[in-house]
């Protein structure tokens, strides 16, 4: 069985897909670009200031099922440049500083809204 999250907290998704998901003991978030719950988009600023809000805005969803950061087990990392890789890793470290989830870290051509990066995350719940 699934359930559907919805929060204020982080952007209404702009297709046909939901802010994350529920399933059993897992939560799917959609992939996160940097976009403010008001929809302004981070298009143009520093990597760190992209990741930043791309992680908030992971950070609402989970949030919004009771869960934290910590109950991440999982991460993609999507990077119009992989040479950004350096960069938002020390704002990713901010985020998981102790006992980080697995990461992968992908360099893709192109992102929605032209942004440069964009995050998923897979989190558990321990109940």
């Amino acid at each position: 069985m699934k359930s559907v999250i919805k929060t204020e907290g982080s952007p209404d998704p702009a297709g046909a897909y939901s802010q994350g998901i529920v399933c059993e003991d897992f939560v799917f978030t959609a992939g996160q670009i940097p976009t403010k719950p008001s929809g302004e988009t981070l298009k143009g600023q520093p990597i760190e200031a992209q990741t930043r809000q791309c992680l908030q805005n992971i950070e609402e969803i989970i949030t919004e099922v009771g869960l934290e950061l910590d109950d991440i087990v999982k991460v993609t990392v999507f990077l119009n440049d992989i040479e950004n890789l350096g960069a938002m890793d020390e704002i990713y470290a901010e985020y998981f500083d102790e006992d980080p989830p697995a990461r992968s870290a992908i360099a893709v051509s192109g992102i929605a809204k032209n942004v440069d990066i964009e995050i998923e995350a897979i989190a558990v719940r321990d109940e």
